[in-house]
């Protein structure tokens, strides 16, 4: 039996990563009855390796939750772990799609600018730099 630090410092983690999980339902400690503190099982020690690793595979708590409720159910989470990873691939690349075209756009605009002067606020214009801006590029 392990106490928050005791676990999270076996797992790696702050004992605070140990609280949140707790609170987000993802660890389910006993209690001690003689102060009431949470104690945690050694099978709580695999949950929460499982827990970290999923996480730096990109999967989000709610995922995390579903794939160790079904695997509780005695059911194999394996289709949705693949499912999710699918989703999340399909996400990602679109995610570095938009962030290499904000890029160029960034990069584009800079070396337009770097030609023009600066400008003074007038009332009617904030920063004729961004005002400047043609969408189309």
């Amino acid at each position: 039996m392990f106490t928050v630090s005791q676990l999270a410092k076996r797992c790696g983690v702050t004992a605070e990563t140990v609280r949140y999980y707790t609170k987000k339902g993802l660890l389910k400690p006993s209690k001690n009855p003689n102060n009431n503190y949470q104690i945690f099982a050694l099978g709580d020690i695999q949950k929460l390796r499982f827990i970290r690793k999923a996480k730096l595979l990109g999967y989000t708590l709610s995922e995390i939750e579903n794939i160790l409720n079904h695997s509780m159910q005695k059911n194999s989470p394996c289709p949705i772990v693949r499912e999710f990873i699918q989703r999340r691939i399909k996400d990602n690349r679109q995610k570095i799609k938009d962030l290499i075209a904000l890029q160029t756009r960034m990069e584009n605009a800079l070396k337009d600018w770097e030609s023009k002067p600066d400008g003074m606020p007038d009332g009617g214009s904030v920063c004729h730099l961004i005002e400047s801006f043609s969408e189309e590029t």
